[in-house]
């Protein structure tokens, strides 16, 4: 059976990627190329778009929400609709790319190509440009035909002159399709019936142009069609492509089937058409002619694309497979050629398709054409051959020679032309092509070629190319990869930046310093480019040394600076020495170049000691102290100041430890100390920290200078926190005179020592004592400052300090002066002059404590005059007229402004009464209770109490350990609230006395409000609160309360009544007010006692009251019982629980009189539906079947579900049949054992879940007829064949499964797991039919699973043939070799061997074939020679003594030798090179054969045509043969090494003169033609006529009496010694005539030549130095 012409391939399953099967359809899956995948979903509530990428099968979602998407053929570029909004967003850029609304609904858009829209509305077609921003162009209107019709695709040729619209709709029962042609250039449009349609580009042969052809395909009721025909009028120069019409043949069995996708191979020139039913057909563009059909999908494809990584067709079907289908190269052309025995299209697919299968017939064509004269048809067929099996050397060779015709095209050149039209020229093609060009110097021919890529570029051609073209020449070199020529054409053009990146790119490795030294002498600046780029790669490309070294020898320092500078940026310590050697040379030839590239800190690893002597040298002591290290040096260098800048040394400083900072602060000081004190100070404030305070300080103090150290510690006192810094400061600041600045710190450092600096400035004597003041004021030392003062006699500093410095402190200021007995008038002034802000407390509190109170009575009856409101003077004056009784109490109850937690407190002691005036008026709480408890103020504390209303005070009062409660507590029964009238008061105290928890206390105080004749008797709340209480406190006294109190709230009290568990007073409460609903809820609820409250609802009588008791009973599962109390209520309100609570008591029949009550007072379906349940349960079933067959809502449905679950098979059958459930019917049927009226039931169900079922059952009951009937149905379903199958396995049915399956081979809907079960099952239980099988069905089975079986049964021929066709031949042929027995076919070996991919297998296979079939080893050998490591193999022969056994092989590889051209390649390219020629090893095992055979020719032969071998060793080993013959090939093998002498000695030696004598003359060697003279004299005269001088040839015939043999000889040299003479004759005549001719001229001035004697001394020739 021939291999299929097609390749099917499933790229991959959409669902396992987890896209949802409902997604998979033509409405949100698109897919406009084999690239993407575009599928909109819902995913848990979310819109998203879900782009597959199908290449490495991937999924990237997106949350896009939208009507349609779809991907662009080529690139991330999605297109989106939602409504009449479209959007082109480019998703790798993250934005958007265009935008539109249009005024219609879009029905379909499709990709025209990578940058075009089509759009289709229902009345137009639009194109909308990406490359533009335009909005949609309108195209053309739709043609009526296309109304009602759903638009399936739309396509448009190349140049969108021609659009074609697609569409169909149901008609006449069957599906139609319709079309719209329209032409842009015409403006006008054709309706054709048709379903798909699509264009493509063929050049017939012999054609200029493509041909734009329209291939459309259709099925009317008439049958199937396919028409391929040229759309417009042909290209000039065109012949007319052919109309061609052919029949579509569709299967038998799928009447319905109708095209759905086309699409055209411009690679392969084929049409691929898929049918609806899943069925490809493949038909030749040309002729239309049908190459294959068949079912390659079980559900529909319903959207395709082409497929351009392979020239197919790439789809999607129903099931959410992705398949392709290409052409199988391999296996086109023999199967048209076999199978449908069609040579003629066989050789035409194979010429348009560069397809293999016909080269033996391109082959005997040729040359029945070559033979037959007709050279130009035989070039156009050596051309246009497939794989290009006749484009050889050969061929060219055939065609040179043929004679070329003047005025006429040779054959050669019609054979190039051809080539040039439809393909690219190989190596030998380009060069023989070139040749005639060049000669011509026809160089834009070349450059033509060359942008078209037509030629194969090899060195060989560039080295043609280049005398002519340098430029065309680097070209070729580049596409040839010849490294080392395109760096020489680069470094001759001068274009060296270009070296380094191609060297790169490439890998090869030129001379680059080399090269460097070429461009420094013509441009240095380019030379630094240069060198740069050499050494920015990693690794660098040449040596630094070597670089700098080539700067150097030219004196380039700018240019080695400047490249330096680039290499060494990122200071690595193997470049110190390079660092070092930068700087020098500039220090020594540009110190501002230096000086600047030191400031920038670029490098750190150089001689720092060597660099800074420099930098001295050359006056940059800035960079000389960043090097220097050594602290003399560095004290030598830092002393001149005046040529640093101040910012660098102060920064320097930074660098150096505290021991060296400090002696070259002491030097520069002692060399120049008012020149350096400046710099020292800011070094010293800026370091301070580092070098230390206190020895910066010696430092200045041991050079006495107290300036210094004043702006030294002024610069760091304010960031200080030392105190002796801060000490050292004011000192200073004293000794220079400098006292506002002592003020200042005095006043702003909170760091000093407050009694050093005090006691210092006491003894300072300064003439401002404002220090002084400013210290005592800040650190309380006031009593000492009013003692010095006023002992010093400085009273005017006391009043300056209380008036300007602090006024605040005059409190301490009077105190001090009244310790020192101070006059009071002097004190009294003091006050009354001092304006400020002082605290009067204060005042108050020193006058106080000195029993000196009365001496401020002035002062404060003045401030209260002049209207003061301060607390303090009025709590002043208050104490005052306190303790002289002046009024007191008037005093305290009017004054305002006094505080009375200060006056209170003062008072309790001398006047408690007071005390509470002074703390109820202040609202002074704690202090007036503690008060009042500790004189027994009781009646004060409850009027207060009641009057106050704060909860958290009457919480305090009323605790239980507080001792005073009790007899505050009567006050408030007794008197304060019998005094109140206000409501408020009443509550506060009742919610206090309620929170303190004294209920008894409470009940007394409410019943006197409530019970007696009070304003508050009719209290509502008070009468709440009274019964609250007695049931919180005492609830014997309840009833009592309900009965005589009529105004309290009864629901409140009987909810608090019955949490409070007093159920009889609760329901005496509904009692009393008539609420009977209420009361039985208590009865049911509380006092559970249904007797009580049956009699309760009968003597009320209320439904309501019957509502509740029926819920109760129904809780308390009193089923019956309920149900008539509900009857009795009329209630249906609760039918789902009676429902529920007779379903599970089995009070069905009450339950039937319940939902016939309930039916009458609401039609629920929930009440049919029970009633219709209840019915079954009780088995009235001609009851329940006259229910159902008359008008009712019940679901009858879920009745036959319970019905069918429950057991009631015979109910629901009733139920079932009345629905047309077929599917339960058949269930339950089966349960009934009815298995005839189970598959009719099922076949009306016609779903897979009843097919399954009734066939399960049946297989169970062992009916398998039925069994099989219902199967059919089922195995069709892929996700419901193992479920049967493992059924069918575990019961042992292995025979009737088989049966089932083979069955459903023939169904319409059998699909690949079948197939592939079945072949599962042969190779289990019948393996005689697993190979007849595999032959007709290898295509629908799933390969792997079946090898895994065919495996564990040992079937290893079946594997090898599966193997083979899942295209792994490296296990078919392992498989083969490790059971030849079983599996191993000497044919299908042949042709599998030259597929494998591992090539290991080749010589797995050469061992076995050594072992089992020698005598067919060169028949494997031929088949994988391009692939076979013929080293190797020649090697494994070799070893095992079998070279002879191999001579075809080796004769055939033979043709690989290439030593010529190993021998021009450099040593890198021979090393890349190597492993492409392995031939000597070949030709040396060829040559051991042929000398073992004998077969002297042959081996001349041999190394006369193939010269890769080891020749010498060869001679070596063929100089001892026995036989002569060989032992001449050596001396031939050593002439052609240019051993001549050995050549010579191997001749002499067998006496092969003649041998002998040529090779001595083509050694050019006088020695070896002498030594043959004695040998062979005249001979070798002749021979080696060129090499014997005349003079030893004379001598010898002489000698040996040979003159007559030597004679010729000395004839011919006499002739050749005249012919000169005489020729040097005449040119000295012709010369001396000239001379004469001509007039003399004078030499005058001309130097004497020197002929002899000591030479001249020449300028520029002394003392052996070149001139500069």
């Amino acid at each position: 059976m021939a291999a299929l012409p097609v390749k099917f391939l499933e790229i991959l399953q959409v669902k396992s990627l987890g896209i949802n099967e409902a997604s998979v359809a033509f409405a949100t899956l698109t897919m406009e190329s084999e690239k993407y995948i575009c599928i909109r979903e819902e995913t848990g509530g979310k819109n998203e778009v879900a782009i597959i990428d199908v290449a490495s099968a991937t999924v990237d979602r997106k949350p896009i929400k939208a009507d349609s998407a779809i991907m662009n053929p080529s690139s991330k570029i999605i297109a989106l609709k939602a409504g009449r909004t479209l959007q082109i967003f480019n998703l790798e850029l993250k934005q958007k790319v265009k935008s539109c609304n249009l005024t219609n609904d879009v029905e379909f858009w499709k990709w025209l190509d990578n940058t075009t829209l089509g759009l289709i509305t229902q009345n137009e077609v639009y194109h909308w440009s990406l490359d533009d921003d335009n909005e949609p162009a309108k195209i053309f209107d739709r043609d009526a035909s296309l109304n009602g019709s759903q638009i399936i695709n739309y396509r448009a040729n190349s140049a969108k002159t021609w659009c074609l619209l697609m569409g169909i709709a149901p008609r006449d029962g069957r599906v139609a399709g319709f079309m719209q042609l329209y032409s842009t250039e015409r403006k006008a449009s054709q309706p054709i019936e048709g379903h798909v349609g699509t264009f493509a580009k063929y050049r017939i042969q012999g054609n200029p142009e493509d041909s734009d052809v329209l291939c459309l395909a259709s099925r009317t009721a008439a049958g199937g069609k396919l028409h391929v025909l040229e759309v417009g009028a042909p290209p000039t120069g065109n012949k007319p492509f052919e109309k061609k019409v052919k029949e579509i043949e569709f299967a038998p069995d799928a009447a319905a089937d109708f095209p759905v996708a086309i699409q055209a191979s411009q690679q392969y020139s084929v049409v691929f058409l898929i049918t609806k039913f899943g069925y490809l057909h493949v038909y030749d563009l040309e002729t239309g002619t049908v190459i294959f059909k068949n079912r390659i999908s079980q559900s529909t494809i319903f959207v395709t694309s082409y497929n351009a990584t392979n020239g197919g067709i790439i789809g999607v079907n129903r099931a959410g497979q992705v398949l392709t289908v290409t052409i199988d190269e391999d296996n086109l052309v023999p199967y048209v050629t076999q199978q449908l025995k069609n040579p003629q299209l066989a050789l035409s697919l194979a010429v348009r398709g560069n397809l293999p299968g016909a080269e033996e017939v391109f082959t005997q064509q040729f040359n029945q054409l070559y033979a037959s004269g007709r050279h130009d048809e035989a070039a156009v067929i050596a051309a246009q051959a497939p794989k290009g099996v006749l484009r050889n050397t050969n061929t060219m060779q055939k065609l040179q020679q043929v004679p070329v015709t003047p005025g006429k095209q040779s054959p050669l050149l019609k054979y190039f032309s051809t080539l040039l039209e439809n393909s690219k020229l190989n190596k030998h093609e380009a060069i023989e092509l070139c040749r005639p060009v060049i000669q011509q110097n026809r160089t834009e021919l070349i450059e033509k070629w060359l942008k078209e890529d037509k030629l194969e570029c090899s060195e060989d051609l560039g080295d043609m190319i280049k005398p002519v073209s340098p430029k065309f020449a680097l070209s070729v070199y580049l596409r040839a990869e010849a490294s080392a020529k395109v760096v020489q054409c680069f470094a001759e053009m001068g274009e060296f930046e270009k070296i380094v990146l191609y060297s790169q790119k490439v890998g090869f490795t030129p001379d680059y310093v080399y090269i460097l030294r070429m461009i420094l002498r013509s441009n240095p600046d380019k030379a630094v480019e240069y060198a740069k780029s050499l050494v920015n790669k990693d690794p660098p490309l040449a040596d630094l040394n070597q670089i700098v070294d080539a700067f150097s020898e030219l004196n380039l320092v700018q240019p080695c600076t400047a490249f330096l500078l680039e290499a060494l940026k990122e200071d690595k310590d193997e470049h110190a020495h390079l660092q070092t050697r930068l700087l020098e040379m500039n220090l020594t030839m540009a110190p501002q170049v230096a000086d600047a590239i030191l400031g920038n800190k670029m490098f750190t690893k150089y001689d720092r000691q060597h660099i800074a002597q420099l930098c001295e040298q050359a006056g940059l002591l800035t960079r000389a102290l960043e090097n220097y290290t050594d602290l003399f040096d560095i004290k030598r260098a830092i002393i001149h100041t005046h040529m640093l800048k101040p910012e660098f040394l102060i920064d320097y400083f930074r660098t150096l430890s505290v021991d060296d900072a400090l002696e070259c602060l002491r030097e520069m000081l002692t060399k120049n100390i008012r020149q350096n004190l400046q710099i020292c100070v800011q070094i010293a404030a800026k370091y301070h920290e580092h070098l230390g305070t206190v020895a910066l300080i010696e430092l200045f103090e041991s050079f006495k200078s107290f300036e210094g150290l004043f702006y030294f510690l002024g610069a760091i006192v304010n960031s200080s926190d030392d105190a002796d810094v801060h000490f050292k400061y004011i000192e200073a600041a004293c000794k220079t005179g400098q006292i506002k600045e002592v003020e200042r710190i005095c006043r702003d450092s909170s760091v000093y020592d407050a009694e050093r600096v005090k006691n210092f400035l006491k003894e300072a004597k300064l003439t401002d004592q404002l220090p002084l003041i400013i210290v005592c004021d800040r650190f309380e030392f006031v009593h000492d400052l009013v003692m010095y003062l006023y002992k010093n006699d400085m009273k005017k500093y006391i009043e300056v300090y209380v008036q300007k410095v602090n006024s605040k402190r005059l409190p301490a200021v009077v105190g001090g002066l009244l310790d020192v007995d101070c006059n009071e008038d002097i004190i009294k002034n003091l006050i009354s002059v001092v304006r400020g802000d002082f605290s009067t407390d204060e005042l108050v509190d020193e006058a106080e404590r000195r029993n000196r109170l009365k001496l401020l009575l002035p002062w404060l009856e003045s401030r209260i005059h002049d209207g003061v409101t301060e607390p303090a003077t009025h709590n002043a004056l208050a104490k005052i007229y306190i303790d002289s009784n002046n009024n007191a109490e008037r005093f305290l109850r009017e004054n305002q402004h006094y505080e009375s937690i200060v006056v209170g407190k003062y008072c309790e002691k001398r006047d408690p009464q007071l005390a509470f005036v002074a703390y109820e008026r202040g609202q002074c709480d704690q202090e007036l209770i503690t008060l009042c408890h500790e004189n027994n103020l009781y009646k004060n504390e409850a009027r207060y109490l009641v009057r106050r209303r704060d909860e958290e005070l009457w919480a305090q009062v009323l605790k239980p350990d507080n001792e005073h409660r009790r007899p505050l507590v009567d006050q408030v029964v007794q008197t304060a609230l019998n005094e109140t009238q206000d409501a408020d008061d009443i509550s506060a105290t009742v919610k206090s006395f309620m929170q303190a928890g004294l209920p008894n206390e409470l009940i007394e105080l409410l019943e006197k409000l409530v019970m007696g004749d009070s304003a508050f008797s009719t209290n509502r709340n008070l009468q709440n609160l009274l019964i609250h209480t007695a049931i919180e406190s005492d609830p014997s006294r309840v009833m009592e309360y309900i009965n005589r109190l009529d105004h309290y709230d009864a629901s409140d009290v009987a909810a608090i009544a019955i949490d409070a568990s007093l159920f009889e007073e609760a329901f005496a409460i509904f009692q009393k007010f008539e609420v009977p609903t209420e009361a039985i809820k208590v009865l049911i609820d509380y006092i559970h006692n249904l007797d009580r409250a049956y009699e309760f609802a009968e003597r009320v009588n209320d439904s309501d009251v019957w509502s509740l008791l029926a819920g109760a009973q129904l809780r308390d599962n009193l089923v019956k019982e309920a149900i008539d109390s509900y009857i009795k209520a009329d209630d249906p309100s609760t039918h789902k629980q009676v429902v529920q609570a007779a379903n599970v008591n089995g009070n069905f029949e009450e339950l039937v009189k319940y939902l016939q009550m309930a039916r009458k007072k609401s039609r629920e379906a929930s009440i049919e539906t029970e009633l219709v349940y209840a019915f079954a349960k009780t088995g009235r079933l001609a009851d329940m079947e006259d229910f159902i067959s008359n008008a009712n809502i019940a679901n009858i449905q879920t009745v036959g579900d319970r019905c069918y679950s429950e057991g009631l098979y015979e109910a629901a059958k009733v139920l079932y049949t009345n629905v047309s459930d077929f599917g339960r019917l058949a269930s339950t049927l089966v349960f009934l054992k009815e298995y005839q009226a189970a598959v009719d039931a099922a076949r009306k169900a016609n779903n897979t879940r009843s097919w399954k079922e009734v066939c399960l059952a049946c297989v169970e009951h062992k009916e398998f007829k039925m069994a099989q009937i219902c199967g059919l149905h089922i195995i069709v379903h892929a996700d419901e064949l193992d479920e049967v199958i493992n059924f069918y396995l575990s019961r042992g049915y292995f025979q009737e499964l088989i049966a089932l399956l083979e069955a459903g081979l023939n169904l319409e809907r059998a699909h690949m797991g079948m197939f592939t079960e079945l072949a599962v099952l042969y190779s289990k239980y019948a393996p005689e039919k697993m190979t007849e099988y595999l032959e007709i069905y290898w295509s629908r089975v799933n390969i792997p699973k079946v090898l895994r079986a065919a495996e564990a049964a040992h079937l290893w021929s079946n594997m090898v043939f599966l193997y083979s066709k899942y295209d792994e031949f490296d296990n078919a042929i392992w498989t083969m070799l490790n059971h030849p027995s079983e599996a191993w076919k000497h044919k299908s070996l042949l042709e599998m061997i030259g597929k494998v991919a591992n090539t290991e297998i080749f010589y797995k296979v050469i061992n076995f074939y050594l072992e089992h079939k020698p005598s067919q080893i060169n028949d494997v050998l031929l088949s994988a020679v391009a692939r076979i490591d013929h080293t190797r193999a020649v090697k494994l022969f070799s070893d095992c003594g079998e070279l002879s056994l191999v001579k075809p092989y080796l004769q055939l590889v033979q043709q690989n030798d290439n030593k010529d051209v190993l021998e021009h390649l450099s040593s890198f390219q021979f090393l890349v090179s190597l492993r492409l020629f392995t031939s000597n090893h070949v030709n040396e095992a060829l040559n051991s054969v042929l000398i073992e055979e004998g077969d002297y020719e042959g081996l001349r032969q041999s190394i006369d045509k193939y010269h890769n071998f080891d020749t010498i060793a060869l001679a070596q080993q063929l100089e001892k043969h026995e036989l002569l013959e060989f032992r001449r090939i050596a001396a031939y093998l050593y002439k052609a090494n240019n051993r001549w002498q050995q050549s010579i000695d191997i001749c002499k030696r067998d006496k092969l003169f003649k041998d002998a004598m040529q090779y001595a003359a083509d050694s050019k060697d006088a020695e070896s033609a002498l030594s043959l003279l004695k040998e062979c004299f005249a001979a070798c005269l002749f021979t080696c006529y060129d090499l014997i001088k005349p003079d030893v040839a004379m001598e010898l015939a002489w000698r040996n009496r040979m003159m007559d043999f030597a004679m010729p000889y000395f004839i011919q040299v006499v002739k050749e010694y005249t012919e000169k003479v005489d020729m040097l004759s005449v040119h000295h005549a012709e010369k001396r005539a000239e001379e004469e001719s001509q007039p003399p001229t004078p030499n005058i001035g001309m130097q004497q030549l020197m002929l002899t004697g000591p030479a001249a001394m020449v300028p520029g020739m002394g003392m052996g130095y070149s001139q500069q």
